[in-house]
């Protein structure tokens, strides 16, 4: 009886919280952006300014391991038809938002798609892309974009990599506005686009879309309960290999068969 009283005072408490997540909140825009390619074309055609941009391919709170070193968990990772890859984070926070978290999450990222025997030549253009809360770099513009520039000749160096940082604090009727401007509504009827607008009016106003959310929220935490000692388990099957161990020795000791053979092949 506690335990089931225990989940439905967490189930009433996500229940309240939904009432005032906005799109800035980064759990609430991969749930309204998961499986709606539509409104994930639309963010990126505004801050792109690119109105044809077709995305094929998307993914919400999508993990990619690092054996090695940190996790990073992608608020939205996607692809558009021409094979560019976008990572759109909501960063609430400066300290999330800093040049070297970009840097990081871009590496991440090439380490994902490249694969193995695969040319460089290969690596698909990436966006990483911040929504800050804050004006960041506090020069008030609307966007700020971030590219390697060769410095003696001022040519740019054609990594084919870009890092764009939107400004949530920028306020204007034109495009960039109005989408910051949805971002940050609490209630539905208030958003400009009819694609944001009916996603999250679903999650909000409809019993049956409030219920989805809350599972979503539950699996959530579960996921990070659940990635937690998968991380554990991974950088345990790396040391084990570092100092000799073998996939079979490993095995014997209780790690599961299938995650020591995708470590040992990380490692190599």
């Amino acid at each position: 009886m506690k335990e089931f009283n225990s989940i439905e005072q967490e189930h009433l408490k996500d229940l309240e919280r939904i009432k005032n997540f906005r799109l800035m909140d980064d759990e609430f825009m991969s749930a309204v952006l998961s499986d709606n390619p539509e409104a994930i074309e639309l963010v990126l055609q505004i801050i792109l300014d690119s109105p044809t941009l077709k995305v094929e391919h998307s993914h919400t709170q999508e993990s990619i391991h690092n054996v090695f070193g940190k996790d990073v968990i992608l608020d939205v990772f996607c692809s558009d038809d021409r094979g560019t890859v976008f990572n759109v984070e909501i960063q609430r926070s400066d300290q999330g938002a800093v040049p070297r978290r970009a840097r990081y999450h871009a590496s991440m990222i090439d380490n994902r798609v490249l694969k193995p025997g695969e040319a460089f030549q290969s690596l698909p253009e990436s966006y990483i892309i911040f929504i800050t809360e804050n004006d960041y770099f506090g020069h008030s513009m609307p966007l700020y974009h971030v590219d390697r520039f060769v410095e003696e000749v001022g040519l740019p160096f054609d990594d084919f990599q870009h890092i764009i940082y939107v400004n949530g604090q920028y306020k204007s009727s034109d495009p960039i506005g109005k989408l910051i401007h949805d971002f940050w509504c609490t209630n539905a009827e208030d958003i400009y686009h009819k694609v944001l607008r009916d996603s999250v009016s679903y999650y909000k106003d409809n019993e049956e879309g409030s219920k989805a959310m809350c599972r979503e929220l539950e699996e959530m935490r579960t996921n990070s309960e659940l990635k937690g000692e998968e991380k554990a388990n991974r950088k345990a099957i790396a040391n084990f290999l570092k100092i000799g161990q073998t996939v079979e020795q490993i095995v014997q000791l209780n790690y599961p068969e299938d995650l020591v053979r995708e470590v040992a092949e990380e490692v190599k």
